[in-house]
């Protein structure tokens, strides 16, 4: 008679990192149909189908990279397929992306019940690691549709580009109609986003079951400063490079479009708003003082790994052109700040495969301005705050929070972001003693350069797990792309 195994994989001698304890313990890990089920010492080995040491290495919740751009610059199938594998490198098991109709992505408009089912099926059987969607409504018809998109789809974040009032996606653009593909006469602007954060508020109190896992997030950085600034830096042509792209798009900038997203969240009574990709001493200032103006809003605070790990000095130059801009050292340790004092909730990528051929112009490629925006860097995110977060005293612990739990929590991922009995068996196998220096030919991404090309970092992912399947092992993608659509909130 066949005995019945209790578990379908076992990882032993695993220093598992829990988010929300002050420890790293060595335990067993028993998994059994794609769950955790056991955490414990000295499992029984003959309980289970297949067995792998863990050899003392680190066992991390997978990451979940709440802020990714898969096909924006490529085809969304064939990004979906190179860039979660680069995601899968990095330890990623969720990958949650931004997308929107007008140019970029499909580049097509219309509404979003026409749009959102040719996403999913450019999706389907392409992504590697789990992933979701948030939307960004663009028009007035993509706000009616926000109720029937949590409902229907599980779509349950929905995003505003407070930049869009006059500029594109990478500079100035005279005509908004033409580059958000809008029907005539509607206009991107404060009192759109006013509309979406009422659309959203609409969303809760038609959904109240899903209710805590419906969000706004924004792109806090406001046209007319960026504008008249541009104008500016171009005119005075002092600085080049990184410096100028920062001095064209100043901090306070940010603080602005915080103070006026957070005033429009509390007259809509919007009250789960989320701060992306926060770069600068003022906007973390500008963050804060809306948190105490606004008391019942739910604030969450985001930090990219290349706006902490970059600055206006570094080499890279215009490979590292995004928005809002890589900032001065000075803005960067004001991050770190943050992150250290548990001021920021969570740590993304921001990945947008840029290739070269796209990224740079080929008359001037030291021009930042004709440059393109976004790069890649999902494959470096654990490993890069493990390194910085590391020299800098965080424990393991409070990284786990940063790249898999808080984001889980935040965006409807119940059963994600955490090594525990119940949750999906998303882990990832760390050894913080073998480090590696970057180079943009050992990545799976077809970008074909990093701007962190040459930074040494101190650990490396050996493994990767979804839902208790191997999907990266040492170097190698394992297997054929298995990642679900993720239905929020699950």
């Amino acid at each position: 008679m066949t005995k019945t195994l209790t578990y379908d994989l076992i990882i032993t001698n695993a220093r598992v990192v829990r988010p929300g304890k002050d420890t790293v313990d060595l335990l067993d890990i028993g998994i059994k149909d794609g769950k955790i089920v056991t955490l414990a010492m000295n499992l029984v080995m003959e309980d289970a189908k297949h067995i792998v040491d863990a050899e003392n290495k680190l066992a991390f919740p997978g990451l979940v990279d709440a802020h990714m751009h898969t096909g924006i610059y490529n085809p969304l199938d064939q990004d979906a397929r190179s860039e979660s594998r680069a995601a899968a490198m990095g330890g990623v098991t969720s990958s949650l992306n931004y997308m929107r109709t007008g140019q970029y992505y499909l580049n097509k408009g219309g509404p979003y019940r026409d749009f959102f089912p040719e996403v999913l099926a450019l999706s389907a059987d392409n992504f590697y690691v789990d992933y979701g969607y948030h939307l960004a409504p663009m028009m007035k018809e993509h706000i009616k549709e926000i109720p029937d998109l949590v409902g229907e789809y599980g779509v349950t974040s929905f995003k505003i580009f407070m930049f869009y009032g006059s500029h594109g996606l990478h500079g100035l653009s005279s005509d908004q109609s033409e580059f958000l593909m809008t029907p005539a006469g509607e206009k991107y602007d404060f009192a759109h986003f006013e509309f979406v954060m009422r659309g959203v508020k609409k969303a809760m109190e038609e959904h109240p079951d899903k209710k805590d896992a419906i969000s706004c997030s924004l792109h806090c950085e406001t046209a007319e400063i960026m504008s008249a600034y541009t104008q500016l830096v171009q005119e005075e042509g002092i600085h080049t490079g990184l410096r100028a792209y920062h001095e064209s798009r100043p901090p306070h900038s940010e603080g602005l479009a915080i103070a006026i997203a957070s005033y429009l969240a509390h007259e809509t009574e919007c009250v789960n708003i989320n701060l992306l990709h926060l770069t600068s001493r003022k906007a973390l200032d500008s963050a804060a003082r809306m948190s105490l103006a606004f008391p019942h809003i739910n604030f969450r605070k985001e930090v990219t790994i290349g706006h902490l790990l970059l600055d206006v000095d570094s080499p890279c130059g215009c490979h590292a052109k995004v928005n809002p801009p890589i900032r001065p050292r000075e803005d960067v340790e004001a991050l770190w700040e943050a992150v250290l004092d548990h001021k920021v909730d969570w740590i993304v990528s921001d990945h947008a495969c840029c290739k070269e051929e796209m990224k740079i112009d080929n008359k001037q490629p030291d021009q930042i301005f004709l440059a393109k925006s976004g790069f890649g860097g999902t494959e470096y995110l654990l490993c890069g705050l493990i390194t910085e977060g590391g020299k800098r005293g965080m424990s393991y612990n409070h990284m786990a929070e940063l790249v898999s739990a808080n984001p889980a929590r935040r965006y409807g991922l119940s059963t994600k972001g955490d090594i525990a009995p119940g949750f999906d068996a998303d882990i990832v196998l760390v050894d913080p003693t073998q480090g590696f220096v970057v180079n943009a030919e050992n990545s799976p991404s077809t970008q074909g350069y990093t701007p962190f090309e040459g930074q040494q970092l101190t650990a490396t992912v050996k493994q990767t797990y979804l839902r208790g399947h191997l999907i990266y092992d040492n170097g190698v993608i394992v297997g054929d792309p298995i990642g679900q659509y993720l239905k929020r909130p699950n």
